[in-house]
């Protein structure tokens, strides 16, 4: 059977692929046209072959074919190139094709991984990864010996213990003192310094907060990005944040600030996504209420991501929505704390119970405020001036800084979160804790380098079309080196004691001695602070047993237990936590009092010393 056919296809929606052949085609005449390049050239390109000839194929060709007959083959390496193809067939067999059409070759999407591998590798993710290293290394230099464990620390690390342990939220009846979330996080990171070392359980458990100061430098560059600074002026705000001897001495220790910062970063940088998805801004209301749930102060900063989602749906449509979607992800996860107060029946005050409404009171209210901080010889004014011992250029270089970036858009909104900060730390009469400058820290870095980034600009621009003069780089760089050289000597006091102090030498001895002078561990009730409540329940103490000091006389479980008040005790291991408490602890106070010096650890305010009470109960014994 003889088969003549002539088609002419110009198709441009897919490509036909025309496997072998069954059997070799006669009289084939192949004439190629190449169509007339848009821009006029010396000669048309014509070329016409006929040939009769045998096809072997051993693969498959991909031709864009003319329904009559004429072929347009765009090869790989001529993508750009257009070549029609006459085809005249006379053959004796049928010849069965396949044909897929591609009208033009396009890239293949590019993969997940393939994606990720590009971001890694790019400039930006270098230089983040570069600096966020030097700083972690200075954080861990010595981590475990400065500065001083605090009680607070003592406290964080047993409630995550608890948590572990399935106990509950705390490791005594928790009153809501501080919402839970930070500790459960902290439970989950506890497996690392398991891992690194042994030692006395506070100073060894901030291994884990190496995890979290990471995840804040981070942030706090992306943010810088994210709000226009330039790649070198947002490495300087991670540099100037994470190198401060004020954030080496706070960031290192076991406190609920640093995961609420990371939780607070992360809803400023979703609230200020260049892409406006609905989803990012649902998710920066869920972050900013876990920022909450993890120190409740981080209500007060707040407004900024308010802010944040204001200015990043500037020009979208649907802002109302975004925002719906922002309170949203706010109730819903921030709405958890208070259902699960009011399920236990512990949401409003009441008798015989712990209760949210009153934790609340008894923080804005009742609790013993720090005084002002303008007045000499205050707590607030103390708090304060260690903070500028340790580093005046981040905070008062900060301040001012944030001052001049209020009246810039792209900087207002860590301007307003420094704002808020300030004006809560400077209120009168109001409770202000060591730690609460964490919470300010990257932001007051992020509004110096990015007053620095303009002061830089404007000293480089000049009229269009001039050449910046040589002389005004030179001048630059020499002021970058001066500053640098200054701020260097200005810190170098604080970050000489973080890598060289041994602070918590006179806690480890204190613990040997517990762990190794009291064989009957069963039956000795020992009062302590809660940087070493872990570490005796861990040595084999009753948790019965190990009471911490302020449960004494503070919780009404653990004074039942101690019908004779002071005298139903055996040791009290009298620390600077415990001695400069100034709460109404009677019992406390009356331990001190009647007990005699059994072994002193350490000299001065920061001396440790284990105290015997006299006719103890381990005694009658």
């Amino acid at each position: 059977m003889t088969t003549s056919s002539r088609r002419r296809s110009r198709s441009r929606a897919r490509s036909r692929t025309v496997p072998k052949p069954a059997g070799p085609p006669r009289n084939i005449t192949v004439e190629f046209r190449a169509p007339t390049p848009p821009e006029p050239a010396d000669a048309p390109i014509e070329q016409t072959q006929s040939a009769e000839a045998e096809v072997q194929a051993e693969g498959q060709a991909e031709v864009e074919v003319d329904v009559e007959g004429q072929v347009e083959v765009q090869p790989e390496a001529e993508a750009q190139a257009e070549i029609e193809i006459e085809v005249d067939v006379d053959v004796d067999v049928e010849v069965q094709a396949e044909v897929e059409v591609q009208a033009e070759v396009e890239p293949q999407p590019e993969t997940g991984r393939a994606r990720l591998l590009r971001r890694l590798r790019s400039p930006g993710s270098l230089l983040v990864t570069g600096i966020t290293s030097i700083v972690l290394s200075v954080h861990a230099w010595n981590i475990t010996g400065f500065p001083a464990a605090s009680d607070d620390e003592g406290t964080y690390l047993a409630q995550a213990w608890a948590v572990q342990q399935g106990l509950g939220l705390g490791h005594y009846t928790y009153w809501y003192d501080h919402p839970p979330l930070a500790w459960i996080q902290l439970a989950a990171l506890s497996w690392l310094p398991a891992l690194l070392s042994d030692g006395l359980t506070v100073p060894t458990a901030r291994v884990s907060m190496l995890v979290v100061t990471a995840a804040i430098l981070v942030l706090t560059y992306l943010l810088g990005r994210r709000i226009g600074l330039p790649r070198w002026a947002a490495a300087v705000a991670v540099l100037t944040y994470g190198l401060s001897p004020l954030a080496v001495t706070t960031q290192r220790q076991i406190y609920l600030d640093s995961f609420a910062v990371a939780w607070l970063l992360g809803a400023l940088l979703l609230a200020l996504s260049p892409r406006r998805h609905l989803w990012h801004h649902v998710a920066a209301g869920a972050a900013a209420a876990v920022a909450a749930l993890c120190k409740e102060t981080m209500i007060v900063a707040l407004p900024a991501v308010v802010l944040a989602l204001w200015q990043g749906t500037a020009r979208n449509g649907v802002r109302a929505f975004s925002f719906a979607g922002f309170g949203s992800g706010v109730l819903l996860v921030g709405g958890f704390y208070p259902l699960f107060a009011m399920l236990n029946g512990e949401l409003l005050p009441g008798p015989g119970h712990v209760s949210l409404i009153g934790a609340w009171q008894f923080q804005l209210h009742s609790r013993t405020g720090s005084g002002s901080v303008f007045t000499a010889g205050s707590p607030a004014n103390t708090v304060v001036g260690s903070w500028l011992y340790y580093d005046a250029v981040l905070l008062a270089g900060g301040v001012l800084a944030a001052a001049v970036a209020l009246a810039v858009r792209r900087l207002r909104v860590p301007a307003v979160a420094v704002a808020l900060l300030a004006v809560v730390a400077l209120r009168p009469g109001g409770y202000l804790p060591t730690m609460y400058v964490i919470q300010a820290l990257p932001f007051l870095a992020l509004c110096l380098a990015g007053v620095l980034a303009l002061a830089v600009r404007h000293a480089l621009s000049g009229p269009p079309g001039e050449q910046v003069p040589g002389w005004r780089r030179t001048v630059l760089w020499g002021l970058a080196a001066l500053a640098v050289a200054v701020v260097g000597v200005r810190w170098s006091g604080g970050t000489h004691r973080a890598f060289t102090a041994r602070d918590n030498a006179p806690y480890e001895a204190a613990a040997a001695w517990l762990r190794d002078e009291l064989p009957d561990r069963a039956g000795t009730r020992v009062v302590v602070d809660d940087v070493l409540w872990l570490d005796l329940v861990r040595d084999g103490f009753p948790r019965d047993n190990v009471l911490w000091f302020y449960k004494v006389d503070l919780d009404a479980k653990v004074a039942a237990g101690l019908p004779r008040g002071w005298r139903d005790v055996d040791y009290v291991v009298s620390t600077p936590a415990m001695r400069g408490d100034r709460a109404p602890l009677p019992t406390v106070d009356a331990l001190l009092e009647h007990t005699d010096v059994v072994a002193t650890f350490g000299a001065g305010a920061d001396r440790i010393e284990i105290r015997r009470v006299p006719d103890s109960p381990a005694d009658r014994r």
